[in-house]
């Protein structure tokens, strides 16, 4: 399903639904087009909001999980939200987490999937040989439990992506950021219901970081799929939306779609 991207203000997001805030948030090679799935489950019980984060462009954040969630903080107060059910992937997950830290008052749930903050292994923090198709190529299918998940369009994306001088320097200086801000004291003071949904065959972030995650956070819930790699949405839209719209319904009193 193609959706509409809202242009305004200075931001560039997605959004369908009415009901409680819903704020997905993408990861480091990410794409709006990962959350297509869980966009169309959840729109009919809530006000989903994906915006495209700036890391690719040279704007007054600076290239850090610090300055993406500065980023985050600017448009939950550009487009007024309250009450928010931060759902984040891989660096995704690391920018809710400082932002649920910074602004506890805001955030009314979290939910990580492949999320940043303890440790990741990914391609993003050294060199990248850039014009490498196929070295991008594999780099891309080896996040996923199946390989053809990472389709050509994506794959290109990523391709067009690291070929960028700009971009690449900034996907550089992210990555390393992310790594040098491990999070295991801080997350022990985030007093929110946290719903953990990981890839059992994550090779990015592996399920040790998930049950570390889940033994910090002092509300934690976490729920493994199976044949999964680092972003269960996509390779598992169906288990993942389950598991996600009971966890939601729980703390928002919405009935689950699933339940009629």
């Amino acid at each position: 399903m193609q959706f509409k991207l809202i242009k305004e203000g200075g931001y560039e997001y997605i959004q369908d639904g009415e009901g409680p805030n819903l704020l997905l948030l993408h990861g480091l090679f990410g794409a709006l087009s990962n959350w297509n799935t869980v966009l169309t489950a959840l729109a009919p019980h809530y006000r989903v909001i994906i915006p495209l984060m700036p890391i690719y462009k040279n704007s007054m954040h600076s290239p850090s999980v610090e300055g993406l969630a500065e980023f985050v903080s600017q448009f939950v107060q550009y487009m007024k939200l309250t009450d928010l059910n931060l759902v984040g992937n891989s660096l995704g997950g690391h920018i809710a987490l400082v932002y649920a830290l910074r602004e506890p008052g805001k955030v009314r749930t979290i939910t990580l999937t492949g999320s940043s903050g303890l440790f990741e292994s990914g391609m993003g923090t050294g060199y990248i040989p850039r014009g490498n198709y196929n070295f991008i190529k594999e780099r891309v299918e080896y996040t996923f439990f199946k390989p053809e998940t990472a389709d050509k369009d994506l794959v290109d994306d990523v391709y067009e992506t690291v070929n960028d001088a700009a971009k690449a320097i900034r996907i550089v200086r992210i990555a390393r950021a992310a790594q040098r801000m491990n999070m295991r004291q801080e997350i022990t003071q985030i007093q929110k219901p946290v719903c953990l949904i990981w890839g059992l065959n994550d090779p990015i972030t592996p399920t040790y970081v998930a049950h570390e995650f889940n033994h910090l956070l002092p509300q934690g819930e976490l729920h493994f799929l199976d044949e999964a790699g680092h972003a269960p949405m996509m390779e598992k839209p169906d288990e993942f939306n389950l598991i996600l719209q009971d966890f939601l319904a729980h703390h928002n009193a919405v009935v689950p779609a699933h339940a009629g």
